[in-house]
């Protein structure tokens, strides 16, 4: 199966690492994989800032640079979300209206791709320790993912997966609105923090940086020891 990556901008700048696991987890399940060099950005944050003249310009170049590929698979619910959901409202009744609907068809979350499309849940992936899942707003809303992520963290050796208190709840990151409204931002991050130190979790694990990004500061200017970890990070783990 040919699959071509695309890779969010702060995975690139900040998470690197994450992608190259994605990579090694894709091929373990026999998974051809590609990345182009000349990717950019998936035109998210221009559109979400009310720029939707330069965001078309971006989601343009995106679909030029996967044009052809039978799998975009990406580490980022979020990415993948505003392709899915947002570019057919970008460019509603034009003349690559239906291009863009296929190419959101063609576009999955890593985790989703892994469970519905390739139908493998087991890696043999090894962690120790208890962790409690965050569920990002793009991945249960607008990608509707819920099960695929749990299924496959359930079978990493060594892990206990326990349920957090209001699971479903916002990080508080969402983008710009962490810097528009930095105080009520920093208190659901505090909220969602303390609900998963509750639960005796060393781990935190989600589909996207963004979330995990958010915590990861939160609690280390806190002094807490909860750590944060994307689940292509955990599914490479121990092999």
């Amino acid at each position: 199966m040919n699959v071509q990556i695309f890779i969010p901008c702060f995975v690139d700048q900040l998470y690197p690492q994450t992608a190259f696991n994605m990579v090694k987890v894709l091929e373990k399940a026999g998974c051809k994989v590609s990345y182009n060099t000349n990717q950019t950005c998936c035109g998210q944050p221009a559109y979400n800032a009310g720029f939707w003249e330069e965001a078309k310009t971006i989601c343009t170049k995106f679909m030029k640079d996967f044009e052809g590929a039978d799998y975009i698979v990406t580490p980022s619910a979020s990415c993948a979300g505003f392709v899915k959901n947002y570019y057919a409202k970008l460019f509603d009744n034009s003349s690559v209206h239906n291009e863009v609907l296929k190419l959101g068809e063609r576009t999955h979350e890593f985790s989703e791709f892994l469970v519905k499309v390739l139908g493998v849940v087991d890696f043999g992936a090894k962690l120790q320790g208890k962790a409690t899942y965050h569920d990002s707003c793009a991945a249960l809303r607008e990608c509707k993912i819920k099960a695929e992520p749990r299924q496959l963290l359930q079978h990493v050796q060594g892990l206990e997966l326990v349920e957090m208190a209001d699971v479903e709840t916002c990080c508080g990151f969402g983008g710009t609105f962490a810097v528009k409204f930095e105080p009520i931002s920093v208190a659901m991050a505090d909220q969602k923090i303390k609900n998963a130190m509750a639960t005796g979790a060393k781990y935190i694990i989600s589909t996207d940086h963004s979330c995990m990004m958010h915590f990861g500061g939160y609690a280390k200017n806190k002094g807490y020891e909860l750590q944060t970890m994307h689940i292509a990070d955990v599914l490479a783990s121990g092999w």
